[in-house]
């Protein structure tokens, strides 16, 4: 009964019918059909705008809102100090080997990719979305309480149970624990990366022993089996990121989801490469070569600096150059549209109960 209740506690309180989150992963892979199509499956889709310019916020929201009137999330980095002044010229070097075989430019030393936090926040408030989650730490107070001034729930991301902790001390109304297995960028804030890498299955019921907010389960999770083992241990929700990849709708490359359905249980690697900050994806020639070498500059000017080589391999479906992120779960990718896998994660993880 205990677990009953706790799942019904997400749902209930964004105001869906399963407590099911399609992830917020940035970069252009949340198109607004991919986050319609969950939302109007019963499920919370969520928008990855991290890197989009206020004004891309606002227009991709409004075509979600068009696309459905059911709940959706945005999601932001929370904003982090600068990276002061780098030497990027053995880093550059590294990288016009790859651009010139190619066919391009000299990379040239890198500027912040990242918009404005307060301008991205005040296209989130008027973004129509019920849910702003958030990402490396978290924002300030009064971007929250703007936020939540406006009727949005708030949702941080811990990979640690002192992270969630903070999370609950201010003032967040949810929690995502994010499990070594997931794809994409660590969100760890409150210490080292190394130290925070915990797996889902003994990170979700310690956080959820130690916060009276509702926990959602993320990372790993492809399947019914793993929405279902998220409510047994004692989550309110889960979190699926890579699952919703090889959707139809998703915005990544054909090569980017081809690589995904070819993945191997042990084909992922947690890298610096693409950005700066340590991310799980899949191995390809750029992170075995870049390995975790010390010219690797910060988030997120490598992610400033591979920007162009990783656009160019993308349209040329060269997956030696593009960063494939994804969780340890890849090989359980389906290619379903994103409606008919939500229907098949529902009625898989009704049917274990």
């Amino acid at each position: 009964m205990a677990r009953s209740t706790a799942w019904s506690r997400l749902a209930s309180l964004i105001g869906i019918e399963h407590p099911i989150i399609q992830a917020p992963m940035a970069g252009g892979s949340t198109t607004p059909e991919l986050v319609a199509a969950v939302s109007n499956a019963g499920g919370l889709g969520s928008t990855g705008a991290a890197y989009s310019k206020p004004e891309d916020i606002v227009k991709h929201s409004r075509r979600v809102r068009e696309l459905t009137d059911k709940p959706f999330a945005v999601n932001l980095f929370a904003p982090l100090p600068p990276p002061g002044e780098v030497d990027s010229s053995r880093m550059l070097a590294v990288l016009a080997r790859y651009y010139q075989e190619l066919g391009l430019a000299p990379p040239q030393a890198p500027k912040s990719p990242m918009p404005p936090f307060e301008e991205q926040v005040d296209a989130v408030a008027e973004s129509g979305a019920r849910v702003f989650s958030f990402t490396f730490g978290i924002p300030p107070a009064a971007a929250l309480e703007r936020l939540r001034a406006r009727g949005m729930l708030l949702v941080g991301t811990a990979t640690t149970v002192r992270e969630a902790k903070l999370l609950e001390e201010a003032g967040v109304d949810a929690i995502v624990v994010q499990g070594s297995e997931a794809g994409g960028h660590r969100g760890t804030f409150a210490g080292p990366f190394q130290a925070a890498l915990v797996g889902t299955m003994a990170l979700v019921p310690q956080v959820v022993d130690a916060v009276r907010l509702p926990v959602v389960a993320s990372g790993g999770i492809m399947d019914g089996r793993g929405i279902a083992a998220a409510r047994v241990l004692g989550a309110s929700g889960a979190q699926l990121g890579t699952a919703f990849l090889t959707c139809p709708e998703s915005g990544i490359s054909p090569a980017y989801k081809a690589a995904l359905r070819e993945a191997r249980d042990d084909g992922t690697v947690v890298t610096r490469a693409f950005s700066g900050r340590p991310a799980r994806g899949l191995a390809n020639t750029f992170t075995e070569a870049l390995g975790e070498s010390e010219d690797i500059l910060p988030f997120p000017l490598q992610h400033a600096a591979t920007s162009a080589l990783r656009s160019a391999a993308g349209a040329r479906g060269d997956t030696r150059f593009i960063a494939l992120f994804a969780g340890q779960g890849a090989a359980l990718s389906r290619g379903r549209p994103a409606a008919e896998l939500m229907r098949e994660l529902i009625s898989e993880s009704e049917q274990l109960g």
